[in-house]
């Protein structure tokens, strides 16, 4: 469902304002499964294949699977944590336009700013930096392959 609203230009503005903690939330769930799931895979392959010596007498696998499982939680919740910080949030503020479907233009241009608005290296593509930038056919070193 979040492919429609969120990555697909068909959804409202309101829509995904309304979405989005629920989107959030079951972000963070799915995340938290998932490293569950991981740290269960890797216990129960490790207690299963196992023989000599046991799992409980911590051989070098089991020390190395433990200390694998300690940094996959370490990793997972340093994740959950900067996600549900609000200083590691976007700004509300962030002003980019994304772009009209089919190259549409805005009815108000007055208004509508975007971020490559206002740059002085706007010349790029202008007649004065195709003559800086020169071609080496135009120099009269042209390649001979």
């Amino acid at each position: 469902m979040s492919i429609f609203v969120f990555l697909l230009p068909i959804a409202s503005d309101s829509l995904r304002a309304a979405l989005m903690p629920i989107h959030g939330y079951m972000g963070l769930l799915l995340y938290g499964s998932i490293i569950a799931t991981c740290l269960m895979g890797i216990t129960e392959k490790l207690i299963f294949t196992l023989k000599e010596p046991p799992y409980s007498k911590l051989p070098p696998e089991a020390i190395f699977v433990n200390t694998l499982g300690l940094l996959i939680v370490v990793f997972g919740g340093l994740v959950i944590w900067i996600a549900t910080r609000p200083a590691w949030k976007r700004p509300p503020n962030y002003d980019v336009k994304a772009p009209l479907p089919n190259g549409g233009n805005p009815t108000d241009t007055a208004d509508n700013t975007t971020v490559t608005d206002h740059k002085p290296d706007l010349e790029l593509n202008s007649d004065a930096a195709r003559k800086r930038n020169l071609q080496l056919d135009e120099a009269g070193e042209r390649s001979t392959m």
